[in-house]
């Protein structure tokens, strides 16, 4: 890891020692554990039973152990409210840690990966039919959850590069571990069976076994941490001065990362990945050490944090049945309560960073300098392979066909199996087609605008808030048809990206807030299309899981015309102000002196990308990362000048997403993987190369 000065330190050390600091310390911790201590009673009072609170009382008598009551208590509430104490306390420590490691406010288990390099392991066990005891399961998800989180440190150096650098690589990454876990969880649907759901965390418990056996791993962990809470506040000087004083920085920072991952991941094998409570609790351990004396030093931070976890996390499960029937509550994750509270924390921490453009200066922001004909033979080449690449989605999948049936078929003329074969392909190909290019040619718009290669249209919540829109209509009123789903879909994407867009705009509409508030939103528009899934469709999972990996599966033509329309409109109207967005690309000012009205224009490009988003994502879902590689391989091919770069992005964007289905369709005939996660699974390492690649800028 990278142990530059560049990040500022996020712990404030206190004078120790002195009375009124003390008597703050225990006067928190006082306040907190009572409100703790009442939320988990009422915690204990809520459930598919009715029981009287009397009965309950009573049932932690002697003389009630026999009791109906005492039978629920000890079977389920006891152990949920367990879990929930418990896993509060290990993601909350294991946050705050990540944050004094990464020296970023924004580290947490999420934004770092290890939830999903964890869960991915899980799911790769389950879905291979391997039957593992609670200790070993636990050792494979650390191994998942440490190698995610070394890998988005070594991109996004140690988080010493910031905070957007950070949240970007996390997100990259996790979004390809949650791709491979869509792959196992539709290609072994029997053997994954709940485990959609579980993917957002869940404190629901069968019994107390899983708990009593994470007790010991999370003991060891916060002890750990606590014997390493000097090191920690020392290293929040800086490097150079923690080497002056004898602290061995490598080995401190490498002992911390895994002392937090076997937490996050014993969590992980507990209740699943409960997201953001790690970043929630720390930020607010961190606020409070900020006003109040004494709770600076890791020794009390870290305690602190783990009190604030359990919290969040029991007041997620109290709020959870509070306002939902106890039948409905019980299947919805307690996981979508945080992370929509996470998500809100990420948004307000976004909102207090200063103004800067997220990719000024980024290598490879402006792509090279190539002739007219360079451009025009790179033109033919994509052309050829998106006439070769069509062709062969034709041809290809389950069943083979030849040219010769296609000609038949195109006179009407082919038998009643080609007919059957064609007739569902032929749609597919145009959808993946205009998908590809309506999703590029967004992406090339956003990089532009945010002034950020390593940015794509997921970012500003757009496609996040499209499958809301898309599943709300696929689940609540399966038979309104294509066009009220589409209608909705846009509507949904066209108000999240608002709501982006008014959130970022405080103070200047700043790109590195456009980019974080933009990730913030997704996470929350995400945890609500999960709530409508398992809320109204708990068995139905694949059909959201299509949807949300991205996929042409059983798609018409009508569907592609939106998608057609959006890209007649936009793409002139986009080379028609290439010259436009090549200022945009440059910096603040020259456009300002050369008269560009820049939040003006910033909004007007926004909102063609969000309308070419969500038309693609209602045509083929929420497909990940072709809106980054595209755009970013068209400046490398044809140069930075947007007039230039556009159409090779287009094709690219058509070809990547057609090719990416053939493949989805072939590769383990006559099963199908979705086209978003062969995207995803191609882009992901794309992405991580590029964030490699320009992290000394």
């Amino acid at each position: 890891m990278n142990t530059s000065t560049q990040a500022a330190p996020v712990t404030q050390t206190a004078s120790p020692g002195r009375p009124s600091s003390i008597a703050v310390v225990l006067g928190v911790f006082g306040v907190l554990l009572v409100v703790l201590a009442a939320l988990s009673a009422v915690h204990l009072t809520q459930g598919t039973a009715d029981l009287p609170v009397r009965e309950l009382f009573q049932a932690l008598l002697p003389a009630g152990h026999e009791s109906d009551a005492a039978a629920v208590l000890i079977a389920s509430r006891v152990p949920r409210l367990a879990a929930a104490l418990l896993i509060g306390l290990a993601l909350g420590v294991a946050g705050v840690t990540l944050q004094s490691v990464a020296r970023n406010p924004l580290a947490s288990p999420d934004t770092l990966a290890v939830n999903a390099g964890a869960y991915l392991t899980v799911v790769a066990v389950a879905a291979f039919g391997f039957s593992m005891p609670f200790y070993l399961s636990g050792l494979v998800a650390f191994a998942g959850g440490i190698a995610a989180a070394g890998l988005v440190l070594l991109v996004a150096q140690g988080g010493d590069a910031g905070p957007t650098r950070l949240v970007l690589a996390g997100s990259a990454i996790a979004l390809a571990f949650s791709s491979l876990s869509y792959v196992l969880l539709m290609l072994f649907a029997q053997e994954t069976t709940g485990l959609f759901a579980w993917q957002s965390g869940t404190t629901v418990q069968s019994g107390g076994h899983q708990v009593k056996l994470a007790i010991p791993l999370i003991a060891l962990g916060v002890a750990g941490l606590l014997l390493l809470a000097h090191r920690l506040d020392v290293l929040a000087l800086g490097d150079d001065s923690a080497r002056v004083l004898g602290i061995d920085v490598r080995r401190s920072r490498l002992y911390a990362v895994l002392l937090a991952v076997l937490l996050a991941a014993t969590a992980v094998t507990v209740t699943g990945p409960i997201g953001f409570v790690g970043l929630t609790a720390g930020v607010a351990a961190r606020s409070a050490a900020r006003k109040l004396p004494g709770l600076g030093r890791h020794l009390v931070l870290l305690p602190l944090a783990g009190v604030l976890g359990a919290l969040v996390v029991v007041s997620a499960d109290v709020l959870l049945r509070l306002f939902l029937p106890a039948g409905v509550s019980i299947a919805i994750p307690t996981g979508v309560v945080t992370t929509l509270v996470g998500a809100s924390v990420l948004v307000w921490l976004a909102r207090r960073l200063r103004g800067g453009a997220v990719g000024s200066g980024t290598k490879g922001a402006r792509g090279t300098v190539r002739s007219g004909r360079w451009v025009a033979g790179i033109w033919m080449i994509l052309v050829i392979a998106l006439v070769f690449g069509s062709i062969g989605a034709l041809l290809m999948g389950e069943r083979v066909v030849l040219l010769g049936d296609v000609s038949n078929w195109l006179r009407d003329q082919a038998g009643t199996q080609v007919n059957f074969v064609l007739n569902q392909r032929w749609p597919r190909v145009l959808v993946a087609l205009a998908g590809g290019a309506a999703l590029a040619l967004a992406g090339a718009i956003v990089q532009a605008v945010c002034r950020n290669p390593l940015a794509e249209p997921g970012l500003l919540g757009v496609t996040p808030g499209a499958s809301v829109g898309a599943v709300a209509v696929v689940v609540l009123a399966p038979g309104l048809g294509v066009w009220p789903m589409m209608g909705l879909a846009t509507l949904a994407a066209l108000l999240t990206f608002g709501l982006v867009l008014w959130l970022a705009s405080g103070g200047g509409l700043s790109s590195e807030r456009l980019v974080l508030i933009g990730i913030g939103v997704s996470a929350g528009a995400t945890a609500l299309t999960t709530l409508i899934v398992v809320a109204y469709s708990p068995w139905d999972t694949n059909l959201a899981l299509t949807w949300l990996s991205g996929s042409t599966y059983g798609r018409s033509s009508s569907q592609a015309i939106p998608v057609i329309i959006a890209l007649v409109i936009g793409l002139p109207l986009t080379l028609y102000a290439a010259r436009t967005l090549d200022l945009l690309a440059l910096d603040e000012d020259v456009p300002r002196i050369l008269g560009v009205r820049l939040t003006a224009v910033r909004v007007g490009f926004c909102l063609l990308a969000a309308i070419l988003t969500a038309a693609a994502a209602c045509a083929v879902g929420a497909l990940g990362f072709v809106g980054l590689v595209a755009p970013h391989a068209a400046r490398a091919l044809a140069g930075g000048r947007n007039a230039r770069s556009i159409p090779v992005a287009v094709m690219l964007g058509a070809v990547l997403v057609v090719v990416a289905d053939l493949i989805g369709r072939t590769v383990i005939a006559p099963s199908e993987i979705a086209a978003g996660l062969v995207t995803a699974i191609i882009g992901a390492p794309y992405f991580v190369w590029l964030l490699h690649r320009s992290r000394t800028s």
